[in-house]
């Protein structure tokens, strides 16, 4: 064996090192067969999967994975609530990191997953005909212009994986969802991040220009994800009819139902703007699901019909369908997180401009740029109970999920505290 691995350190290759390792195992192996009369399966089968863990750790990461995918960082959400607990040994604790809803789910909505648990032996609606067809009557569009998803976060893959090749392009915006580079990066796609203008807001022109021959998609969030800002109706219009036909636009709109500006669009209301539209909704969000996972979109039938050619069978649980079908009927439930929302988003936004710059939302949660490092301060909030969103690339921001009044207010103070000490 000693010669073997000799002969592996002169080729000086983790291949070559890994084969002779194996076939040095395999005398040895043989050996021990030779010379007892059995040797016991289970001492076989260990001596097997120590090669297999040698030959594991010396391969070479790099061919592995792609140089994309070696690249990427894991998407980390918001701080949960039962980890801070365990670091800090802390037990009243606000989360308003991850732009959940204030008022939770409709209660008919639980009702509702409480009854399908009965069937939970059962697959789910693989077509999920019942939520979709109830998406389309709200939305007055064909059950076929209706695609479900785990989600909207899936969908966003979906498009990519159905649509595009390493050889294209994606555009989105920086700062934006940032899954939408782990998308692209995770898909070894081409991707252009055009940076927002001063104010943080998508510049559309600046998009347009960098589409190429070999652009395929273009995705928005409006309003954005971490900026709360948004693009006004007639621009997005104007947008949409300028970018190339053969280029298909998504238009996120996860937050689209916090939206109250006068000039605030409606995507769904734009589509004559252009036939490759699709438009992506959440359930997550206004209407308080986003532990069940359940997204749409709507776009045009052909489209739709070539995304649910790769869609993941029964993506969308029996239980999450039930939910989502009660949560967009209940109007009344959608009116009070809405209110109580916007409301708290005027009272929160005034008073943080106490301590830095505060971005204009429509969405559930507000960008403040505090004008020192954000990071110092995300920490000693956690110190506090309060759990908020330092943002990547934004090195004095902090995104802060809009809460309760009771919540908000334990913001407020926390803050004050942190900012005076």
């Amino acid at each position: 064996m000693g010669a073997t691995l000799m002969g592996a350190r002169t080729n000086s290759t983790a291949s070559v090192w890994q084969s002779n390792l194996a076939v040095s195992t395999r005398r040895t192996v043989a050996r021990d067969l030779h010379s007892h009369a059995t040797v016991p399966v289970k001492c076989l089968c260990q001596a097997i999967d120590s090669v297999r863990q040698l030959r594991l750790a010396c391969a070479p990461m790099a061919q592995l994975v792609t140089d994309s995918i070696a690249g990427l960082a894991p998407y980390q959400g918001g701080k949960p609530i039962e980890e801070l607990a365990r670091e800090r040994g802390l037990s009243d604790i606000v989360k308003l990191a991850s732009n959940e809803s204030a008022l939770g789910p409709s209660p008919l909505a639980v009702e509702a997953a409480a009854r399908a648990l009965k069937n939970a032996h059962r697959y789910p609606d693989g077509a999920a005909f019942r939520l979709r067809s109830a998406i389309a009557e709200f939305h007055g569009v064909t059950f076929g212009e209706v695609l479900h998803g785990n989600g909207s976060n899936e969908l966003l893959e979906l498009v990519v994986r159905t649509f595009m090749t390493p050889d294209q392009h994606v555009i989105f915006g920086r700062p934006a969802f940032s899954m939408y580079s782990v998308i692209a990066a995770g898909h070894n796609v081409q991707f252009s991040a055009v940076p927002t203008d001063a104010n943080l807001v998508h510049d559309l022109d600046a998009m347009v220009a960098q589409v190429r021959d070999n652009t395929k998609v273009i995705i928005l969030d409006n309003p954005n994800n971490p900026t709360g800002t948004y693009v006004e109706k007639e621009r997005l219009a104007r947008f949409l009819r300028q970018v190339p036909e053969s280029v298909i636009v998504v238009l996120d709109e996860a937050y689209f139902e916090f939206g109250d500006a006068p000039d605030y669009p409606d995507g769904l209301a734009l589509r004559d703007c252009r036939e490759n539209l699709l438009v992506l909704r959440t359930f997550s969000k206004a209407y308080g699901l986003a532990g069940f996972r359940v997204g749409y979109g709507v776009g045009p039938e052909r489209l739709i019909n070539y995304l649910n050619r790769l869609r993941a069978p029964f993506n969308v649980s029996l239980i999450s369908q039930e939910a989502a079908i009660c949560a967009l009927a209940d109007h009344e439930h959608l009116r009070k997180v809405v209110s109580l929302n916007n409301s708290e988003r005027v009272r929160l936004s005034s008073e943080l401009a106490r301590f830095g710059r505060v971005f204009p939302s429509q969405a559930n949660f507000i960008l403040v740029d505090l004008g020192e490092p954000s990071a110092q301060i995300y920490d000693a909030l956690l110190d506090q109970g309060v759990i908020v969103r330092p943002i990547p690339g934004l090195a004095t921001h902090l995104r802060l999920t809009i809460g309760t009044a009771a919540e908000n207010d334990r913001l407020l103070s926390a803050l004050g505290k942190v900012l005076q000490n």
